[in-house]
Formats: C-alpha cells, structure tokens, sequence
C-alpha cells in the first residue's frame, strides 16, 4: 500500500430487539408473509400519528452506555425526506439535529500477521448514536419487469452507530463491527443477525498520500456479512490506489459489493449531493431523559427512563468476560476470544468445567480442537451440538480418572457424535466388550491353528 494511507469509517444500522415497531403497534417477526405486519401508520395513511417506542429508547441508551458515550438528555427528531418506492411517507423520522448519544469509543482486538498468540487492542471514535425507523423492501420481479413492495420492515425500530474514521484496513473493520456485534448481542439491545439484516454496515473508503488532506471516499452500501466488508474494503482500497497510480480520479459514489465477484461496482454517483430537507419532526416532542438527579419526585417511574437505572444494570460486556475467564480458569487470551466468538460456546466451557475434575487447561483443549472442529465441519451451532456439556464432561471424567485413554476418549466421542443417546460409560462398556469378544475369537483362531499343527 505504501505509499498511501487508506482511512475506514463505518455506518452501521442495528435493528432494535423490540416486539413492536419504532412509533407504531405493529409486531416485528423475520420471514412473515409480505405485508402482514403493516399498521395505518406505517403505510403513511392520512391522519395517523408517531407513538415513541420506550423500549427502543432504553435499547439505545443502554448502548450508548456500553459504547462510553455521553446520552443526551434531551434529543430531537427530525424527517429526512426522499422519494422510493418503499418509503410510502417519503420522508424517514431520524434524529439529524441532537442525536441521543454523542462521542463515545469502542475498543477491539485484533491479530497481528494471523497469529492469535498475537494481539494488538485499538480503539474507534463513536461520534453518534441516533434512532431512526426502517424503510420497507423492495422486491424485484425481472421476469414480469415489475416490483413488488413489502412493508413489514416499514417502520422498525433502527440505532445507527456513526464511527469515525480511524481505521485503515477491512481486518480493522471486521474486528470492530464483530465486537459490536458481541456487545449488542450480550446487551440484548439488538440481536445483530447479519443473515436476516438486522446488521447491516455502510464502509466510507479514502486514500490519501502522507501529509495530505483525505481524498475523494466512496461509499459501499448493505454490507451483510462481516467476511464481506474485510474483502469489501481491502478491494476498495487497492482499486483507488490503482486508479489514482494510473492517473485516474475517484468518484465520490455509492457503490456494491457482489460477493461472487469479490469486487465493488457502481450503484449510483453522489457528486450532486442529494438534499433531504430535513425538518424537525413537528408531531413528536423532544425526547427527555433523567437521571438520579434530575429526576422529579412526583414523576411516574414507569413514564419516563432513568439513565442511571439502566447503567446500573449494565451486564458485563464482552472484554470483561474475557478478563474473567482468563483469571478465573487460567486459559490463554486468545482461546477467551474464540469461546465468545462462537455463541453460547463460552456456557458450554464453563459447564463442563463445573462437571468436570479435569482442569479447566485441559478441558480448553478438548472444546476447542474437538467439540468446535467437529461443529465447524459439519456446519452447526453449538446449540446444535449432537454432545451436550454434561456428556462431554462425563467423558472427560473417564479420561481424568485414567478409566480410558486419550485414544480410547477420541474413538468414544467418535461415536457421541452419532447422537444416539448413549451415554460415554455405556459406549466405554460396549467397546471394552467388544474388545473381549474379537480376543476371544482371536484366541479360539490361534487355538484351532496350533491344534491342526499337532494333528499333522
């Protein structure tokens, strides 16, 4: 890359774990049939009016806490307005003016040269977290050269998290939007489903030379896999860097990423910068806060959210459980990143180190080559995991006490994969069986062997 220096900001929307909609009643349900979940007021019909969501609100308070940054007691809402199929009130509600948390941080891990044993901890400015409804989908039919409309996501309840840009690679990006991931994840703030769009990243790329200004950025829009935005970036670095080394320019534009590809491509150009007209939102007041102090005495509790109420039930975030299973079972750093990486993996260690009279250094071992290798290569969930963590410790169990061998415990789990129900001791019993089945036969072959010798 030398001589250039890339610089990485991102924009990322995080749908809101809320049962119901950002300013309506209407449920929130992935995959319901087309247009089942649609209110009068997401369809924009005349005369209906915005209901704010409180727990979108203590959602987004809640990460904001989590992300270090300062909540806004009071913040307004704003439209945006633009003209899509999708958006049946041509205009979005969001908050452009006075967002509800400002100048916060998140720090993250990355390795260096693919080493895990190797970690380096950076930190990115969170300039902004605001609230924001979804607009709808659009779906198109080329074969009948139409587009069908579905406004079930109308409406849903959005943070999007503005980072600054201070990263410079697609490692850096992937590494904090998958620590994002774990913290919203771990708040229950947003269940940050990339496959089902419930975390969708926008990558601003530049490239500059040493001491000059940062150049011309692009734009790639709906990056839905955290895979997808380290190639995405990468290859958007690398193209600008071609372009302007053969004396080209770089248009300031909105572009794809196409997976199959592996390259960007271009959606539409933003030279014209588009006017959204923003306005405040004249049928919701501004948005107030408290906290301890600030607090009237004769409020409803139940009416209002206090910041310092949710910041007092803040659950421990994903570098803090980290720290704790690295003191608490003595394992290495790296292999805390791996069992958090992986949903509900870190539970199944803990599990069977509690089960278990093997230390929790071995067990380690056991879980992440065996359990997790096996998972991998069959494409499941731990959830899914056809050896729950009381069968693996019972296994382990057996290994501790010298009763099989590391062999012996291998070919037993061999079969526990199966999922046939057995239980190791039982497995363990029936190989042993076995054993003495064939060393019977053996010994009745050698027999009848040595008896034909002597009748010669």
């Amino acid at each position: 890359l030398a001589p250039w220096v890339p610089v990485v900001g991102l924009e990322i929307h995080a749908q809101i774990s809320s049962n119901s909609k950002l300013f309506s009643g209407s449920q929130v349900q992935f995959a319901a049939p087309p247009n089942s979940l649609v209110s009068f007021f997401d369809a924009s019909l005349p005369g209906t009016l915005p209901v704010l969501n409180k727990r979108c609100v203590e959602a987004a308070v809640m990460t904001g806490l989590a992300l270090n940054c300062s909540i806004n007691k009071k913040s307004l809402f704003d439209r945006k307005h633009y003209f899509y199929a999708d958006l049946p009130a041509g205009y979005q509600i969001t908050q452009q003016r006075v967002p509800i948390a400002v100048n916060g941080s998140l720090s993250y891990s990355l390795c260096i040269d693919n080493k895990m044993s190797q970690m380096v901890t950076k930190t990115v400015r969170i300039k902004q977290i605001q609230l924001e409804q979804d607009s709808g989908k659009s779906l198109h039919d080329d074969t009948r050269s139409q587009t069908l409309v579905d406004l079930n996501r109308a409406g849903v309840g959005l943070m999007e998290v503005v980072m600054e840009p201070d990263m410079c690679c697609g490692e850096e990006a992937a590494a904090a939007v998958r620590e994002l991931q774990l913290i919203l994840q771990t708040l229950g703030s947003s269940q940050a489903v990339m496959a089902e769009g419930q975390l969708r990243v926008d990558a601003n790329v530049s490239v500059h030379l040493p001491g000059e200004p940062y150049g011309v950025r692009t734009e790639v829009k709906n990056i839905n896999s955290i895979r997808f935005l380290a190639k995405a970036v990468d290859y958007e670095i690398q193209r600008q860097i071609e372009e302007l080394e053969n004396g080209g320019t770089i248009l300031n534009e909105t572009r794809a990423f196409d997976s199959k590809l592996g390259c960007t491509i271009p959606m539409r150009d933003k030279e014209g910068k588009q006017d959204y007209r923003f306005m405040p939102e004249p049928n919701l007041p501004p948005l107030i806060l408290y906290d301890a102090k600030s607090l009237p005495a004769n409020m409803n509790h139940q009416q209002v959210i206090n910041i310092d109420w949710i910041h007092e039930r803040l659950p421990d975030l994903p570098s803090v459980k980290r720290e704790k299973l690295v003191e608490q079972y003595g394992i290495l750093p790296e292999h805390s990143f791996t069992l958090l990486n992986e949903d509900g993996l870190a539970e199944f260690f803990e599990n069977v180190v509690k089960k278990t009279q093997m230390k929790p250094k071995k067990v380690i071992g056991w879980i992440l080559q065996d359990l997790l290798g096996y998972l991998k290569q069959h494409s499941l969930s731990v959830k899914e995991s056809p050896v729950s963590s009381f069968v693996m410790a019972d296994l382990l169990n057996l290994l501790e006490n010298k009763e099989i061998s590391s062999t012996a415990a291998k070919q037993v789990l061999a079969e526990l994969w199966k999922g046939e129900g057995k239980t190791p001791l039982e497995i363990v019993k029936e190989q042993k069986l076995q054993l003495l089945q064939d060393q019977k036969e053996l010994e009745q072959i050698c027999q009848a062997v040595i008896d034909e010798r002597e009748n010669e």
